[in-house]
C-alpha cells in the first residue's frame, strides 16, 4: 500500500508539465475570448447599424483588446507555473 501511495505523488523534476497545461488553457482561453470580442464587434455594429465597414473596425479594435487580455492572462499563468520551479 505504500508505494501505490508514493506513485501517485509527483516529483520535482517534472519537465515542461506546466508549459503544456499553460498552451493547453490559453487555446481554451484564447478562442473564448476573441470570439466574444469579434462577436460583440458585430452585436454593437447591428445595433447602431453602423454598416460593414464600421463592423469591421470594431471587430477589429475588439479583437486587439482580446489579444491584449489574452497575452496579459499567459504571461502571468507562465509566471505563476515557473514560480514552483527551482532553478538550476
Amino acid at each position: 500500500m505504500a508505494q501505490n501511495r508514493n506513485m501517485a505523488v509527483s516529483s520535482p523534476d517534472d519537465s515542461g508539465g506546466g508549459i503544456f497545461t499553460v498552451i493547453s488553457v490559453a487555446v481554451l482561453v484564447g478562442t473564448e475570448i476573441l470570439g466574444a470580442a469579434f462577436a460583440a464587434g458585430w452585436a454593437l455594429a447591428g445595433l447602431m447599424e453602423l454598416g460593414p465597414t464600421l463592423a469591421y473596425a470594431l471587430m477589429a479594435l475588439f479583437g486587439a483588446a482580446g489579444v491584449a487580455l489574452l497575452t496579459m492572462f499567459v504571461r502571468s499563468a507562465l509566471r505563476v507555473e515557473g514560480s514552483g520551479r527551482r532553478r538550476a
